[in-house]
């Protein structure tokens, strides 16, 4: 055969194969892609009932000896030692966070987001918004506006009391996507509001918070737990980093 003609034959295959090689590829990648898009929600466990390891205390390294695993949940047992708020260990931005909290009569905790540590605040309600955790009919904050379970606390109201009689299990749902968020109590969103805007910033100048400058700023912190001084019980917390 021609040298020529065996030279065209054998460009022209290379060419063929890779036109075959890039097809390929581009067949490959938006199958990766969509893989990759609909894999399935990843929730990490940050409590199971059987360890603290992703807890500690705020400003410390350590999980204060008042907050114990007690029959699978997570307790507050104020007098068994030192108490004070806990946080989790990482922090979180865009999240969805499930829970359960059962309360102690005429209790009070709350839990807590956003929440970023600083010399200059000695408590976590100070940086963080709440979610209010209350036994709405024995504990006098049941009376006031923006205090009652599920309330974003003395920040906006929820839309009606969702709790369970003290002493059940009350099941959580917080979403913060972006800003946007809602408060879910035993099935029932209670509150939807957004942060950082000009709305927001009007409501936290007429709360309690109008003299923190660092309050509801942090787009990403830690979820924290209160240490309220009452008898308060966690269990399956959950979280899913949107």
């Amino acid at each position: 055969m021609n040298p020529t003609r065996i030279l065209t034959l054998a460009a022209c295959a290379c060419l063929l194969a890779g036109c075959r090689q890039t097809s390929d590829q581009e067949t490959a990648e938006p199958a990766m892609q969509h893989t990759l898009q609909t894999a399935p929600d990843i929730w990490i466990t940050l409590f199971d009932g059987s360890t603290t390891e992703h807890f500690r205390g705020y400003m410390r390294e350590d999980l204060p000896p008042a907050w114990t695993i007690e029959d699978g949940t997570l307790a507050l047992i104020p007098g068994s030692g030192e108490g004070g708020d806990i946080i989790t260990k990482d922090t979180f931005e865009n999240f969805e966070l499930t829970l359960e909290w059962k309360i102690s009569p005429g209790g009070n905790s709350g839990i807590f987001y956003n929440v970023v540590e600083s010399e200059d605040y000695d408590t976590v309600w100070k940086t963080g918004p709440e979610m209010q955790v209350l036994d709405n009919d024995a504990h006098s904050d049941g009376n006031i506006v923006k205090h009652r379970a599920g309330d974003l606390y003395d920040l906006v109201e929820g839309s009606r009391d969702a709790t369970k009689p003290v002493g059940e299990w009350n099941e959580v749902h917080i979403v913060l996507d972006h800003g946007h968020l809602e408060h879910w109590l035993n099935g029932v969103k209670i509150v939807e509001t957004q942060l950082w805007t000009g709305e927001w910033d009007a409501l936290v100048a007429g709360s309690k918070f109008a003299d923190m400058p660092g309050f509801g700023k942090a787009r990403r912190g830690h979820i924290a737990l209160q240490d309220h001084g009452d008898r308060v019980w966690y269990r399956n917390i959950k979280i899913r980093p949107l």
